[in-house]
């Protein structure tokens, strides 16, 4: 199937309205790991930047772990075609939590330091708002993480204030299925980089992503339902119905939810 950049902005158009992700004059991050969900994020951001009733900037950021072979040359490039300022800033985070720490759950450290960086980087751009590529799967995939794994209702929101680093996270792709990201991803050439980490496709969200593949065989219509009672039920801020302005709230939510992580 293939996915234009339209139908892709008519999806991340419909968050951000939905939502109230993008404010006049805000100066926007995108977390950038070289993955499909984040390119794509970028390109639908540059583009509607061009023609969104709010004017907004757009910056990009990418996380080097320092994983031996990493090669970040084909983003600078790509980033300078959008016409988007960026950084990419070089860590030893792999070093540390695989030779270092050897952390038994790697993931959950890794995503705890690489927000951080994010974050900082985002403020050292004078940047108001870090935008992540979580996309619809992800939310479903995280809810059923919390709700097997912890014993809760919720995933990640739509939009979060960190009080403690004066930013907001929001995630346009929410409402963008991940087969509609692979569709544009192959029909458009994207400086796609290949991860390096041995975690990689072994995560638990690996499972529920297989597990909630099944269970949508068997059962047609399964992602939409269980989506749809999300928004519903309001969990995690998803509820749109007569929705007021947010206000800015703690990041209580953000820090319960570690599972959220990973914008491939």
């Amino acid at each position: 199937m293939t996915f234009n950049i339209r139908r892709l902005l008519s999806r991340v158009r419909r968050a951000v309205d939905d939502y109230r992700m993008i404010e006049e004059g805000d100066r926007i991050a995108v977390g950038v790991s070289g993955g499909k969900d984040s390119l794509a994020l970028l390109i639908a951001l540059a583009e509607l930047r061009r023609f969104y009733p709010k004017s907004f900037e757009v910056v990009a950021i990418t996380v080097d772990m320092g994983f031996e072979g990493g090669d970040f040359s084909s983003l600078e490039e790509f980033y300078k075609t959008l016409g988007v300022p960026f950084k990419i800033v070089k860590t030893n985070l792999a070093e540390i939590i695989f030779d270092i720490r050897k952390e038994p759950n790697p993931c959950s450290l890794c995503a705890r330091m690489r927000r951080g960086i994010l974050h900082d980087t985002a403020r050292e751009f004078s940047c108001n708002k870090l935008a992540l590529g979580h996309h619809y799967d992800d939310v479903l995939e995280t809810f059923m993480m919390n709700l097997c794994n912890e014993g809760r209702l919720g995933t990640f929101s739509p939009v979060t204030y960190l009080d403690r680093k004066d930013i907001t996270v929001i995630r346009p792709f929410v409402l963008t299925k991940e087969s509609e990201i692979i569709g544009f991803a192959n029909h458009h050439t994207l400086p796609i980089i290949k991860s390096l980490c041995p975690e990689d496709k072994v995560t638990d969200r690996e499972y529920y992503k297989g597990l909630l593949a099944d269970l949508e065989a068997r059962r047609e219509g399964l992602r939409h339902r269980m989506f749809t009672a999300i928004v519903k039920a309001d969990l995690s801020g998803y509820g749109v119905e007569d929705k007021p302005k947010p206000k800015k709230k703690k990041n209580t939510e953000e820090r319960k939810t570690q599972s959220e992580n990973g914008d491939e």
